[in-house]
């Protein structure tokens, strides 16, 4: 086994969350280091969208400009795709602030955006370990022992240790493990499981996000970079398992979950099936989850979550990638301005969590609502019946759902000394 390395601060997972908290802590003059379990580039199940409030932190956290040279064009409009019915209206752009003069939001891959904000941090002095898998955190007098191990196949005698004060969870909520930050996994046949692919050569407008409705299931599209489009979908596992049954016995042999989904959708939605009948996929269907929507703890002992790990929307609203980026900015801000000790820990731990809840909290209600009435009973026609009489009813849930709202601390951001100089 190596020698310890000692940090001020590990971050388990290299996503938006735990980049953004890297990135901050970094720039504060924190020895940081990240455990991330997968090579780079990689694609994840995700949206892709980010909200023009955003851009203000991406210059922040210096990849700002490159962010806007590769994301796609910008979202002006959002529609609503269900059943025969496509209706649209106007996106809510940014009006004020750092973020007035880029106005709307865009989209980029996650296999690029994380890419940029890992380089970002490994530049701004954070220790990468990559791929490497956290598998066990323990107390070690005021300090965490995390124990990482190499996920390319290196004996657990070739484990290395890492040891910090300060433990940030940005592993997301989807994976079970050993952590204690890590929740339990609990199949149930009303599991919301998601998918996500690229297509090129689609026919959707590029200044348009629509929101889709089908049976069982609600999702999303949108023109990202390099003209990829990009769709993702939730789906009920008992859904699921019935659309995958109904096509073995039409088809007879193996129907993947891909395949269910894909025909689900293109048969239920004319929207989507007019916007990918010429597309053509571009590489494989993903899939994870289930999703896990609600707040949680934002701490405990020293191990702060981020990211899905502290609290996860619907992504009915696509503000994942928002989120993501804005706890792990807000937790630094907390953390930054703590003296060292595990009491002023505790305190930014509170702080933290207030600040999380007062930010996210009313998007995280209002997508738990319209994800209920859109996989109801009727629901569907029932959301169809409001926008197609109040197509503003669109607008006014793109910006309830935050995509409007600043991100606070942008502007009192000044460093501070590490906590262990």
């Amino acid at each position: 086994m190596r020698q310890p390395s000692t940090h001020d601060a590990i971050v388990i997972g290299g996503g938006p969350a735990g980049t953004s908290a890297a990135l901050a802590l970094a720039r504060r003059g924190w020895a940081v280091a990240i455990v991330e379990k997968s090579a780079f580039p990689r694609r994840k199940v995700c949206g892709e969208y980010i909200s023009a409030s955003n851009l203000a932190l991406l210059d922040r956290l210096d990849i700002g400009g490159a962010w806007r040279a590769e994301a796609g064009p910008e979202i002006r409009r959002v529609g609503f795709f269900s059943g025969d019915t496509s209706i649209e209206a106007p996106m809510p752009g940014a009006r004020s602030g750092p973020a007035a003069r880029d106005g709307f939001g865009r989209a980029l891959g996650r296999d690029i955006l994380d890419t940029l904000l890992l380089d970002a941090a490994r530049s701004a002095g954070t220790q990468i370990f990559q791929p490497c898998r956290a598998v066990a955190i323990e107390r070690d007098g005021d300090r965490h022992a995390v124990r990482i191990e190499a996920t390319g196949g290196k004996s657990p005698d070739e484990a290395t240790i890492l040891r910090a004060p300060v433990i940030v969870a940005a592993h997301g909520s989807w994976e079970p493990g050993p952590l204690p930050s890590q929740l339990e996994k609990k199949s149930r046949a009303s599991d919301l499981l998601g998918f996500k692919a690229h297509f090129t050569g689609s026919s959707l407008a590029p200044d348009l996000m629509p929101l889709l409705m089908f049976p069982g299931g609600y999702g999303g599209m949108v023109v990202a970079d390099h003209g990829r489009m990009s769709i993702s979908c939730c789906i009920r596992r008992d859904v699921l398992t019935r659309l995958r049954d109904s096509l073995v016995r039409e088809r007879g042999g193996h129907v993947s979950a891909a395949e269910a989904v894909e025909h689900h959708i293109m048969a239920t939605c004319r929207g989507a099936r007019q916007a990918l009948e010429q597309a053509r996929l571009d590489g494989p269907w993903l899939a994870a989850g289930p999703i896990r929507p609600g707040i949680r703890a934002g701490y405990r002992q020293d191990i702060f979550r981020v990211g899905n790990a502290a609290g996860e929307s619907h992504p009915i609203i696509a503000e994942g990638i928002s989120m993501a980026l804005q706890s792990g900015w807000l937790l630094a801000l907390e953390l930054g301005a703590a003296a060292s000790g595990q009491a002023e820990r505790e305190a930014a731990g509170k702080r933290y969590e207030a600040a999380w809840r007062g930010l996210f909290s009313t998007r995280v209600l209002a997508a738990e609502a319209i994800a209920r009435m859109a996989l109801g009973r009727g629901g569907a026609a029932l959301t169809e019946a409001v926008v197609r009489y109040f197509p503003q009813t669109l607008t006014l849930g793109a910006r309830i759902s935050g995509k409007t709202k600043p991100v606070p601390g942008l502007a009192d951001a000044r460093p501070r000394p590490s906590p262990l100089s």
